[in-house]
């Protein structure tokens, strides 16, 4: 990232990234060399997507290869400070993912400070990173904003066969940054982090990788870590009538300052690699209810055949998924493989980093996860993390801000 239009030492001491204010000038600067959003995955891997728009970006947005997944508790009580650091993410936003370092940079200021940007992704693409922040339940609890939690922002039931991490779930807000190069993703929620310090701390992260679905079904559909073709039905970044009936809350919705934006339920699912690994071929294929090799469903020939749910077994987990199980329910998943280590007991812990976005969650994932509750796959996962958050609309231009409607006294 390139470090451009940096202000002399002495206004560098007035304006900093995690005090007082911001260099203001930076906003135009980022938001002028941002290129329009694409809608396929042969856009070149260093460009930058449009940070401004009716929503934000990184939800229909073709799906990026990695992906830094982090959750914040809101460690402050002062509202005009809370706000001042929403303020001073979506500037930074606009910055990185224009490709530009946040701030000042990362070296030419005043020697004595510290730099504005911790300097790993200089010299580096855009990568075509987003930035998408979600508001948990839990902050409706602070700032006196408990009138204006969605009512579909509910508190997520407890699931067959849940055995959740209280240290891998919830949150006040989150961050999700996706980008080709995970240097880059990395990066950023890095640099948000240091600007909320003494205001937000991190409460858990997750690193993801090889993309588990997709918004381009032109392209190759991805394969989770069971070797499996996954998003196959999955809604496209182009399909306007789906995103706006599923995806997007309506113009006519409450609250009022959700219009545009969305409902995320983050996963953590561990998978038993290692008793996976260890089942036939034919089992496995009776489990997902499609064929390993081309991803077709029973019976038929090609991947994106219409499925006849019949000639599966009735815990098969494309049978139970399916939107004509669940009275239409439909959900745009954007999830991510994941390893990170061992157990301790020499088995991977690795599994798939589940992320969905809807119009109201208690059209979407609930009822499909209660569904999911026969699945013959769960012999070999578990959801051991879980978080609900209300991602609101997006920026719409250099003196808009992440959040404006909700903290807004007119709101």
């Amino acid at each position: 990232m390139t470090n451009t239009n940096s202000p002399s030492p002495s206004r560098r001491s007035l304006l900093g990234w995690g005090g007082a204010g911001l260099a203001i000038g930076a906003a135009a600067a980022g938001g002028a060399v941002a290129m329009a959003r694409t809608e396929d995955d042969t856009e070149p891997a260093g460009s930058a997507i449009a940070f401004h728009g009716p929503h934000q970006a990184g939800i229909a947005t073709p799906v990026q290869d990695r992906l830094h997944f982090a959750a914040f508790d809101v460690t402050t009580d002062d509202r005009d400070a809370f706000v001042r650091l929403l303020k001073d993410w979506t500037e930074a936003a606009r910055r990185m993912t224009a490709g530009h370092a946040v701030g000042e940079g990362a070296y030419g200021g005043l020697a004595e400070a510290p730099p504005d940007d911790t300097g790993e992704a200089l010299g580096l693409k855009p990568s075509r990173l987003t930035l998408t922040i979600g508001f948990g339940p839990s902050l409706f609890e602070k700032f006196d904003l408990a009138d204006r939690r969605p009512e579909a922002l509910v508190d997520l039931p407890k699931f067959a066969g849940d055995n959740l991490d209280k240290n891998r779930s919830g949150g006040d807000l989150c961050i999700q940054a996706c980008a080709d190069d995970p240097q880059v993703a990395v990066h950023a929620v890095r640099n948000l982090a240091r600007i909320g310090f003494g205001k937000v701390v991190i409460r858990w992260s997750q690193l993801g990788f090889g993309k588990t679905s997709s918004t381009t079904p032109e392209a190759q559909t991805p394969r989770n870590l069971m070797g499996f073709k996954d998003g196959t039905r999955n809604i496209a970044g182009t399909e306007t009538d789906r995103l706006k009936k599923f995806v997007w809350v309506g113009e006519k919705d409450d609250p009022a300052w959700m219009r545009g934006g969305s409902y995320l339920v983050a996963r953590r699912i561990r998978m038993h690699i290692e008793t996976w690994d260890r089942t036939s071929l034919q089992e496995q294929e009776d489990i997902f209810g499609r064929d390993k090799g081309e991803g077709a469903p029973v019976g038929k020939a090609k991947e994106r055949d219409e499925p006849f749910l019949k000639a599966m077994k009735p815990d098969a987990h494309v049978r139970l998924a399916h939107p004509d199980t669940n009275h239409g329910a439909t959900i745009l998943r954007r999830g991510y493989s994941f390893t990170d280590g061992t157990d301790g007991l020499g088995r991977l812990d690795a599994g798939l980093f589940f992320l969905a976005y809807q119009r109201d969650v208690r059209k979407g994932f609930i009822p499909i996860q209660r569904s999911l509750a026969a699945d013959a796959l769960n012999e070999y996962i578990q959801h051991v993390g879980s978080a609900l958050f209300a991602v609101p609309p997006g920026v719409r231009d250099k003196d808009d801000w992440w959040g404006r409607a909700l903290f807004s006294k007119e709101a």
